[in-house]
């Protein structure tokens, strides 16, 4: 009866071994890192690193079944601490009627670090092989003890061949083909979005609803019938991260096409726009900083333009921030100069000002020298007096440097015209 009950067509298509697995020849192609290793007969426990639908569980399945192992499988989201001590007495069991276990534990990264721990003995002494899954980061999710007793393996999101060859396998198991039209069937494929479990859904979905015969749909009419899969995008981990990440250096990389892309990306996620508007400033006292100074007024104004209109009028002001941004000279010349600041102020101490610049309000402090030989810079004929500003146990530093570029090719000259009088100073002091 089981065999005669409904299976989803993703279940159904399932690989039977790991060559037919899709969009991963990294790892299950012919010299792939899982083909080697299921050559040599050794498998160590690993961590399965990916996005949804990339074949993760799947290939944990056909590991033991081409390496003899039993296959146990958990989820992290609901399995606690006895569910995993009851697991280790099984696998202890197998162990000692000469069977191994291969346990794999779906969405690992939701284990506390106590329960990841546990792992470790039955790894080491060859009592479990762990397979772990996970859609995060494992540097960030899990232990490092784990991660040293671990190989990470990382699992590609599918591309569009990919996707397509999972298509035409549903077309034969399903014996017709998909009724869409070409545009129609490439929209159907950027639906999926990367997983090959949701193409495998929305083929599903749509053969389920035309009948055999029927005109193929067009993409307007797909749209309508489906319902479009929310981007793979958690703004609290892994996607939140990588897609600020590259909004960020397409700004600083003067692309103001992949900036809009990206910036886009977040909005149509459901990204919170001061968030994204606090970013841009990061970006222009960062990245663009004083090679154009009106790079931070912009994008203050765009926050400010946001917060006046709402969404989606003030979505407007962020593109048009990302642009000036991106376009804008950079320079990184401010930056810089603080964080060399930064580090002469914790290697020197607690020096002291020099004398002369300090205030005498009292008497004793007048008599210890203090405001001596101050000159007021606006009394001099060039408005600068090129007294030496650093702690006297300090010789003077340049932390800033500002490239010729943009408004900076003028503060350059600046400086250099500043130490011209300063040098000349110091000679009539010689």
């Amino acid at each position: 009866m089981e065999k005669r009950a409904p299976r989803p067509l993703a279940d159904r298509l399932r690989p039977k071994n790991l060559s037919e697995v899709v969009g991963q020849d990294h790892l299950v192609g012919p010299d792939g890192t899982l083909t080697r290793m299921v050559r040599s007969g050794r498998l160590q426990s690993m961590i399965l690193w990916g996005p949804p639908g990339s074949g993760k569980t799947t290939v944990a399945r056909l590991l033991a079944n081409e390496t003899s192992l039993e296959f146990e499988q958990l989820s992290a989201i609901f399995s606690g601490v006895q569910d995993l001590r009851k697991a280790f007495e099984r696998a202890r069991a197998r162990r000692a009627a000469g069977k191994g276990t291969l346990l794999f534990i779906d969405e690992i990264h939701r284990f506390n670090r106590s329960q990841q721990d546990s792992f470790l003995p039955y790894m080491e002494d060859g009592t479990i092989t762990l397979v772990g899954a996970t859609t995060e980061n494992p540097s960030f999710e899990l232990n490092a003890a784990l991660l040293s007793r671990a190989t990470v393996l990382v699992f590609h999101r599918l591309d569009e061949a990919a996707l397509s060859e999972l298509v035409r396998r549903a077309e034969a198991e399903e014996r017709r083909p998909l009724p869409l039209d070409e545009e129609a069937r490439s929209a159907l494929i950027a639906m999926a979005d990367g997983d090959g479990r949701a193409v495998l859904n929305l083929a599903e979905e749509v053969l389920a609803a035309v009948p055999v015969g029927a005109k193929p749909l067009t993409r307007d009419e797909l749209a309508s019938l489906v319902q479009r899969r929310a981007p793979i995008y958690d703004k609290s981990r892994d996607g939140h991260y990588n897609l600020i990440s590259a909004l960020h250096k397409s700004v600083r990389g003067s692309d103001p096409d992949a900036a809009l892309y990206w910036l886009a990306r977040m909005l149509d996620a459901g990204e919170d726009p001061l968030y994204l508007a606090r970013r841009l400033v990061r970006m222009a006292v960062e990245d663009v900083g004083l090679a154009d100074p009106q790079a931070v007024v912009q994008a203050l104004a765009a926050k400010d333009v946001y917060d006046f209109l709402g969404s989606p009028e003030g979505e407007l002001a962020l593109a048009q921030a990302t642009i000036y941004l991106a376009v804008a000279p950079k320079s990184n010349g401010a930056y810089v100069a603080y964080k060399r600041a930064m580090r002469a102020a914790k290697e020197s101490g607690s020096l002291m000002p020099p004398k002369h610049i300090l205030n005498a309000p009292t008497r004793l402090m007048a008599e210890e020298g203090y405001g001596a030989g101050y000159e007021y810079d606006h009394d001099t004929p060039e408005g600068f007096s090129g007294q030496d500003y650093f702690p006297d146990d300090m010789p003077r530093q340049q932390f800033y440097d500002p490239p010729e570029r943009g408004f900076e090719r003028e503060v350059r000259k600046r400086l250099a015209y500043f130490a011209e009088l300063r040098r000349r100073r110091q000679e009539k002091e010689k």
